[in-house]
This record gives structure tokens, sequence and C-alpha cells, in this order.
């Protein structure tokens, strides 16, 4: 009995440490990723952010053959890499087919040589699936952009591949605080992202292509 009595705080904290793993192990199954290249990861990471259900939404580079990439070796071409962003959701609150939905209309999926003001490889768009049925999901999202555009959709949907996070300065860069020295002077992460955003005409191509049905065009 004295026994018991001695371990049994000892065996209470151990139930309590399984219960704390146990928890994080199902929060953890509550999340699912996509990774989506969209262009400038900046702008969709601000975009996919913004939706209910998203966590988190991570710019990086994937799809290449260059191991641990930079953004000047991305930028400059050659590596293969696409600018992409990592959506991890609750799909319980948001599904895949949603996320799909959205993604397509938030960029020119007809537009092969980039996006937008950004040209290049790595500013193509992308899907990378990380399975059979998000692959399916995939290829009916884009069989239902294709018809509601009525024209031909040169977004390919990849396997996934290995994906390298961005570095510091890229994350969360649409609400930043750094002051950076851009051509419209001295400016705060934040205002350059918005002064960057509309010379680059992002949201005013999305709204002629998309029209009522673009989701993130401010």
């Amino acid at each position: 009995m004295r026994l018991f009595i001695k371990t049994k705080p000892v065996l209470l904290g151990v139930l309590i440490a399984l219960g704390v793993v146990a928890q994080g192990l199902r929060a953890e199954a509550a999340s699912d990723t996509l990774v989506v290249a969209g262009g400038c990861f900046w702008c969709v990471e601000s975009d996919f952010e913004s939706v209910a259900g998203v966590k988190s939404a991570v710019s990086g580079y994937t799809g290449g053959h260059a191991k641990n990439p930079s953004y000047k070796q991305v930028s400059r071409g050659g590596t293969g890499h696409y600018e992409a962003v990592k959506i991890t959701f609750d799909p319980k609150v948001v599904s895949t087919e949603r996320l799909l939905y959205l993604f397509f209309r938030s960029v020119d999926p007809t537009d092969a040589g980039g996006q937008f003001c950004d040209r290049g490889e790595s500013y193509r768009t992308a899907i990378f699936a990380s399975d059979q049925a998000q692959r399916a999901a995939a290829e009916a999202a884009k069989a239902e952009a294709e018809a509601d555009l009525g024209r031909r959709l040169v977004t390919p949907i990849l396997p996934a591949a290995r994906f390298y996070k961005a570095e510091s300065y890229h994350q969360d860069y649409y609400k930043g605080d750094k002051l950076v020295l851009t051509r419209f002077g001295p400016k705060r992460q934040s205002e350059a992202y918005k002064r960057y955003r509309e010379a680059c005409r992002r949201d005013a191509v999305v709204r002629r292509l998309w029209g009522a049905a673009a989701p993130f065009a401010h």
C-alpha cells in the first residue's frame, strides 16, 4: 500500500503526459496540406491565410532539382523550382476541393509564361498532388474551371516533391512592419507589398478573367 501511495503521483503524471501526446496526435490528424504555385508566393500566402479553416500558409520552393535553393537561385531560373505555398488547413472547416476552387480563380491559369508582371519558370502556376485522391480532386477542379472560363488551362497537376521553406523574410511579408527600400522609396513591408500587388496588376487581371468569381481581388 505504501508503495502504491508513493508511485501514484508518478503514475498520474505519466497518464497526463500520455493524454497530452494523444491530444497532440488528434490535432495533427485534423490537419491536411495542399501545395500550390500561383506566381508571387507573397500574394498566394496573403490570399489563403484569409480563408476560414486555413491554419497557415508557408512560402517556399518545390518541383525542381536544386537542393536547398535560395530565392536568388530560383528567381534567376534553371533550378526547375516554382515559388510555391504550402497550405495547412482543417478539413472539417474547409475542404481540399474548396481550396482548389479558390486557387484557380485567384490566378491566371491560361498563362504558361509566369503570372502577371512576374515572368519566368519560377512564377508558373501548378498544383502538387500529395496522393491519388488529391490528384483526382485537382483534375476535377481544373475541369470545372475550364468549363467556367471556356478556355484551356495550362496549370499542370504534378506529383508532390520536396518542399523547401523560403527565407524567413519572405514569410508573412504582406503584413511585416520592417522598413524596406522600394522604387517608391522606403516603405514598411506591408505597404511595399500593397504597392507591388497593385503595380503588378494581379487583382485587375484576375477580376477581368474571373469577374465576380474572383475570391481575393481587392
